[in-house]
């Protein structure tokens, strides 16, 4: 490890030929980072979050580790966005000032990230550029198509990206809904004529390739809510994801339907209606209330919209549930609807937070109950249409874990695609000349944002606070004469771990410490360097076996 981290050694030949290198959202769903090389010039598609786990404490916000590219950065021609989800434009903000290069996007997308370039004070810097739906970009050597599709927020594009060595249809995240509500249908004849071209090349969505038949339509949610809501009584909640525009419309509808009022309850909600409203995507005639003003209507006239319907700690749902918010309160005969899939990963997350509400009494009610969910992804049924228009000489599943990958690369070749190509994040994939294939890796990793800066995974920051988090940490204070002799005794603290010598207040730990340095040469005691070994040794030995057996040590020494 240097001190700029870990490095992979990048294939020969980036210089010529096309390449495609994913830094993100191979291997997982989130965090999309999408590279194409077209003889030594780059573009980037996409560029996007995903949230903590749980594995490092105090890690929010995930980020793909750009720094392949950021090497280049004088050969990026632009960041191009397919459409305005956080998983898609979420680290643009962050990590934009890494880049310094031109953003592009469609105007829903565009007015969605302008909206949070001033947290990071960027709305003066960054050069960001409307392409209208439909249209055409030229970056050197890469000519882009924006090709309209759906998903579960306006504007989702595919982009068909022209270059001297071939045509390569990169699909973003997409379904086909022949009822969207919100926004345009899909393109069908621009799929056609692009797959009468000839692409070389599909990069495509995995999420849903388990799911057979079709996704559902967006309109058929809208219809099952308004009868929903229509049997409950008692104060409504419903979560949801805040960036699914046209289902915030659904649950505005359905609780005008029932003669109820609508509060959103949540930040990200009001960034997106507002978002919406200034780009035409939201009906005039509809209202949203503050949570406070809402809070003085009658229990059966109110429904509120809140995130964290995924289990988040800091989003509205979790702090109703817990009965930290100011001015939600639910209880017995209230009912909260999640009208929300299961991101994998967040299940203790959401279970939590639904058994926090059983215990106020509240009622819940999911897609398992009532057909009040469909996905913004491709089923099964979606995926082969869309091959059999596209027609691709390979086929690169990405947007899933390695078993919905696989599981895609299967079905292309169900549907006649003559090769499948299987990558993770540092894929360095050669498109042509020659057949697709991965022909080395580049460095791949994750960032978290820490306070005003993105910290890589293995900065010592982060690798230290969890070695602590498990393992907790022995904190020992030496004070030395010039020749290495105590001048004091040992100081000894132990943090998040039990000491396995302490007995009555004893200070055993810290004469076994004692021992160790007296028992080190008198010549090496002078060096610092061997008396630090020597204590780490010792207290390692302590440790050694217990359950949380290795804390994190650290040894100051001061010379008198």
């Amino acid at each position: 490890m240097t001190p700029s981290g870990p490095k992979a050694k990048p294939p020969k030949g980036l210089g010529k030929g096309l390449w495609f290198v994913p830094l993100g959202g191979s291997g997982e769903i989130g965090m999309n980072l999408n590279l194409y090389g077209c003889d030594g010039q780059w573009i980037m598609v996409d560029l996007g979050v995903t949230f903590g786990d749980g594995s490092i404490p105090g890690v929010d916000v995930v980020m793909p580790d750009p720094d392949f590219i950021v090497e280049r950065k004088d050969k990026l021609l632009g960041l191009v966005l397919t459409h305005a989800h956080e998983d898609h434009l979420g680290a643009v903000a962050y990590l934009w000032p890494k880049l310094e290069c031109s953003v592009y996007a469609t105007p829903f997308a565009a007015e969605f990230l302008r909206r949070k370039l001033p947290e990071a004070g960027l709305q003066n810097l960054l050069p960001l550029t409307e392409i209208q739906l439909g249209g055409n970009l030229n970056l050197g050597p890469f000519d882009i198509d924006f090709i309209s599709l759906t998903h579960s927020i306006p504007e989702p594009n595919a982009l068909a990206i022209r270059t001297p060595h071939g045509l390569i249809m990169h699909t973003g995240d997409w379904k086909f809904d022949p009822d969207p509500l919100v926004g345009e249908t899909t393109d069908f004849a621009a799929l056609e004529a692009i797959g009468q071209e000839g692409v070389l090349a599909m990069v495509g969505d995995s999420t849903n390739v388990f799911s057979e038949g079709e996704s559902g339509s967006e309109g058929d949610v809208r219809i099952a809510l308004t009868e929903l809501i229509g049997k409950l009584s008692g104060r409504v909640a419903v979560g949801c994801f805040a960036s699914n525009l046209a289902r915030l419309e659904s649950i505005a509808r359905a609780a005008e339907a029932n003669d109820r009022h609508v509060s959103l309850v949540g930040a990200s909600l009001w960034r997106i209606v507002d978002a919406a409203g200034k780009t035409g995507y939201l009906a005039d005639d509809i209202v949203f209330y503050e949570a406070e003003d809402a809070a003085h209507l009658p229990n059966d006239k109110v429904l509120y919209i809140c995130t964290g319907s995924q289990g988040e700690a800091r989003a509205a749902l979790n702090r109703i549930a817990f009965g930290n918010h100011r001015d939600v309160r639910l209880e017995e005969g209230d009912t909260v609807v999640f009208s929300s899939r299961i991101i994998p990963g967040n299940e203790k997350a959401i279970l939590k937070l639904q058994n926090e509400l059983a215990k106020s009494g509240v009622e819940i009610i999911t897609a398992r109950d009532a057909p009040i969910h469909v996905s913004g992804h491709p089923a099964r049924d979606e995926m082969r249409r869309m091959y059999s228009m596209i027609r691709p000489h390979t086929a690169i599943p990405v947007h899933g874990e390695q078993l919905h990958m696989r599981a895609h690369a299967e079905l292309a070749k169900e549907c006649q695609v003559p090769q499948a190509v299987l990558v993770e994040n540092g894929s360095a994939v050669r498109l042509a000349p020659g057949d697709p294939a991965v022909m080395g890796e580049v460095w791949a990793g994750r960032m978290s944002w820490e306070g005003d800066r993105a910290v890589p995974f293995w900065d010592p920051v982060l690798r230290d606070r969890k070695k602590i988090f498990y393992g907790g940490s022995v904190v020992v204070s030496l004070v030395l004469e010039d020749d290495g002799r105590l001048a004091a005794d040992a100081q000894v603290s132990v943090l998040g771990i039990l000491d396995p010598l302490a007995d009555d207040g004893s200070e055993a730990l810290a004469e076994e410490v004692e021992d160790a340095v007296e028992r080190i040469n008198g010549k090496s005691r002078r060096d610092d360097g061997v008396v630090e070994e020597a204590v780490r040794r010792c207290i390692r030995r302590i440790f050694a076996g217990r359950q949380n057996g290795k804390p994190l040590i650290r040894v100051h020494i001061t010379r008198i």
